[in-house]
């Protein structure tokens, strides 16, 4: 195990530590100034969601992307908080019967299994709209000019052109299976499109230049594709335990994936190909991208 390695692992966890911190505060029972009351049901749905588990990779993207650049850590993790607010509304959404009817989700019973359909529809619709009160919030300490530009980037990666839009097709997907371009787009919104918000959010929150905050969101899309290329394969060749949740559903509903139209071989080549590029991408920042490198390595050889 290399140095780098070892770093990237001992500051994903404290990331994790911290962010699940914040948000185990954001979400407690305090009613913050303008709201009438804290609904407790909700609020016990909502912390179930958030806090159930998982590696917080995409604050740890924000955080890292901000440090690289010189970012303030406090205002990004505020910011990585928000986006794993929508990463968690979108999960919850995901796993409703009328979505892809999942009964489990990081081990443990999906939110509207834990609570019930309703409470887990309202608990998504919270998490989503808090996300973007977390970045406007006084206590995020960034100009005026960040914070929109946040907010802009981020509902753009959330909404019909990115995340939402994305589910939208792969729901279509079952009924007609897309080429190989409709699968490309379907997964660059689905998943790609936070992951490569989480990446130029830190340029953002670092007041970066143009040109950094460019290289990070094409950062973003490579490992972004790493990612989604990476969870197909553990959908085909990983269980259900390893996983923590169902394994198998793609190819039993007939949605093609990359790895079902090219083969295994195909596309785990094709994984080192996006994290060698996206390695590459950061080659002006020599070992301040270390971390961020490893990452990449990290995201194509995980195990769930």
């Amino acid at each position: 195990m290399n140095a780098n390695f070892k770093a990237f692992e001992t500051r994903l966890a404290a990331n994790a530590r911290d962010i699940e911190t914040l948000l185990d505060a954001l979400l407690s029972s305090d009613v913050l100034d303008d709201e009438i009351a804290r609904p407790e049901r909700l609020r016990s749905a909502m912390h179930y969601a958030v806090l159930n588990g998982g590696k917080r990779l995409r604050p740890f993207l924000v955080v890292e992307a901000a440090a690289l650049l010189g970012g303030n850590r406090q205002c990004a993790l505020r910011v990585g908080a928000a986006l794993e607010c929508v990463h968690c509304y979108s999960l919850v959404h995901d796993d409703l019967p009328s979505m892809d009817d999942d009964d489990l989700r990081r081990g443990k019973p999906t939110a509207h299994i834990a609570f019930d359909e309703a409470t887990a529809i309202l608990a998504g619709d919270s998490l989503l709209t808090y996300a973007f009160d977390i970045i406007a919030s006084a206590q995020t300490a960034l100009p005026d000019a960040s914070k929109l530009a946040l907010i802009l980037a981020l509902a753009r990666a959330a909404g019909i052109g990115g995340m939402a839009g994305g589910q939208a097709l792969d729901l279509a997907a079952e009924k007609q299976s897309p080429d190989e371009h409709g699968i490309v787009t379907l997964q660059a919104m689905k998943t790609g499109a936070l992951i490569r918000f989480a990446c130029e959010a830190g340029a953002i929150v670092a007041g970066s230049t143009a040109e950094d905050r460019a290289r990070l969101r094409s950062f973003g899309e490579r490992i972004g594709l790493a990612f989604q290329l990476a969870d197909d394969i553990l959908d085909l060749t990983a269980d259900t335990s390893t996983m923590g949740k169902a394994t198998g559903k793609d190819a039993g509903r007939g949605k093609g994936t990359l790895v079902s139209l090219h083969g295994l071989a195909w596309a785990e080549a094709m994984l080192e190909e996006h994290v060698g590029e996206a390695e590459a991408m950061l080659s002006p920042y020599a070992e301040r991208g270390a971390i961020l490198a490893e990452t990449a390595r990290f995201i194509a050889k995980r195990k769930n």
